[in-house]
C-alpha cells in the first residue's frame, strides 16, 4: 500500500479508502458486526488508513461499528463521514445542508463513533436550497472548533463545487480538499465537468461505484440466468455488457479479476483518485486489494477507454475543432496543465 497526499491538503491517505456502506445489516444488504469487523482489520493490516461512512449508512449503525473498530487505534485512522441524509423522520430539519441539520449531525456522528473528532467530514449531496455561504462558513466553524480537520462534498454538480471553494478562498474559510462522485468504466459522464474541476482546485477524488453495480465483474457475461434477469429488469443494456466484456478479456489476458482491472482503470484515472472499495466479505476485499499488485498499461487502458468512450457534449464537441486549430499554430506552457485533460471527452 502506497499513500497520497489528500488534495490540496499535507494528509497522507491510502491509495485506496474502504467504503463502510455495508456494515449493518439494518437495511437490508449490509452484513453484520463479525463480518465488518473482518473486513476493516484486514484493510488495516494491508496498509490502508482511510475509511470512510456516513451517519446515514445503515442507520448509524456502520458508524457505531466503525468506531468500535477503531478501538486503541483511532489516531492511525484517517476517518471520513457524512452529513445530509435524513436521521429522523417526519423533522424537516433533519435533513439537507443547513447550519442546524450540519452542527446536530456532527455530534451525533462524534458519539456514535465514539472519538473527539473527525479527520474528513463530507456534504453528502447538494440540497438545492441551502446557501452556499451557510455551508462553507458553518463547515469553517466546525474545523476551528477542532471537531473536524478538513472537509469535502460529494455528489454535487461542477458549478456548485468551484462557486463554494472560491467563495471559502476569498474568506479565508476552509476550502474542500475531496470530492466524492460516482466514477467507472460504465459511466464517464463526470469526466465532461467534474473531473477537471477537481484537478484544477487539487480536490482529491474518491469515487464510488466503480464496479459499475458489479457490472464489470463480468457476472452477467458468464451466467446467461443472470444477463436475463437483469435485462428484463431494465437494470443492464448492451453497452454495459460490451464494456464489461472487453474488461473481462483485459483480465483473462493479465491473469486478473475482472474487478480488479476495473478498479486500476479507475486508479490509473487523470486525476488524483482513491477508489473507494466496498467488501461485503472478507474474500470480496482480499480480491479488491489485488489490484495494487499490478498496473494496467498503455494499449490495455487505450482498448478499455475505446470501448467506453463517452460524446463530450456541448460546449466541448463545439469548442474541441477551434482549440486544436490553434494549438497547431500556438505554444501553450498551460496545456495539458489539467491531468484530466487526457481522458476528457472534449
Amino acid at each position: 500500500m502506497r499513500y497520497k497526499l489528500l488534495g490540496g491538503s499535507g494528509l497522507r491517505v491510502s491509495e485506496l479508502a474502504l467504503g463502510a456502506m455495508t456494515f449493518g445489516p439494518a437495511t437490508g444488504f449490509g452484513v453484520d458486526k463479525a463480518e465488518s469487523r473482518r473486513v476493516f482489520d484486514a484493510f488495516c493490516d494491508a496498509g490502508g488508513n482511510f475509511v470512510d461512512t456516513a451517519n446515514v449508512y445503515a442507520g448509524g449503525e456502520s458508524e457505531r461499528y466503525v468506531g468500535e473498530f477503531m478501538a486503541g487505534r483511532r489516531e492511525r485512522i484517517v476517518l471520513a463521514t457524512k452529513y445530509t441524509g435524513p436521521m429522523r423522520r417526519r423533522d424537516v430539519n433533519a435533513a439537507g445542508n443547513s447550519r442546524k441539520n450540519m452542527m446536530e449531525s456532527v455530534h451525533a456522528s462524534l458519539k456514535r463513533l465514539a472519538t473527539d473528532y473527525i479527520d474528513l467530514y463530507w456534504v453528502h449531496a447538494r440540497d438545492f436550497s441551502t446557501p452556499i455561504e451557510e455551508v462553507m462558513r458553518g463547515l469553517d466553524d466546525l474545523v476551528r472548533q477542532g471537531k473536524v480537520l478538513y472537509v469535502g462534498v460529494s455528489d454535487t454538480p461542477a458549478w456548485v463545487v468551484a462557486q463554494a471553494n472560491t467563495l471559502a478562498l476569498l474568506r479565508g474559510w476552509t476550502p474542500f480538499v475531496g470530492l466524492q462522485i460516482r466514477y467507472s468504466l460504465i459511466d464517464r459522464t463526470v469526466e465532461r465537468e467534474l473531473l477537471p474541476m477537481a484537478c484544477d482546485f487539487d480536490l482529491c477524488v474518491t469515487p464510488w461505484g466503480i464496479v459499475g453495480s458489479g457490472i464489470l465483474s463480468g457476472k452477467y457475461n458468464t451466467d446467461p440466468q443472470a444477463k436475463g434477469r437483469a435485462q428484463m429488469r431494465g437494470q443492464i443494456g448492451e453497452r454495459p455488457l460490451a464494456i464489461a466484456a472487453e474488461v473481462v478479456a483485459v483480465a483473462e489476458a493479465l491473469g486478473r479479476t475482472p474487478s480488479q482491472v476495473a478498479i486500476n482503470w479507475v486508479r490509473q484515472g487523470p486525476a488524483l483518485i482513491v477508489p473507494l472499495v466496498g467488501a461485503r466479505t472478507l474474500a470480496q476485499l482480499e480480491e479488491n486489494l489485488g489490484c495494487l499488485e499490478f498496473s494496467l498499461d498503455d494499449e490495455q487502458m487505450r482498448r478499455l477507454d475505446d470501448v467506453s468512450a463517452i460524446e463530450a457534449g456541448f460546449p466541448h464537441d463545439m469548442l474541441k475543432p477551434q482549440h486544436e486549430a490553434r494549438a497547431r499554430l500556438v505554444d501553450d506552457h498551460r496545456r495539458g496543465k489539467s491531468r484530466a485533460s487526457s481522458r476528457a471527452p472534449g
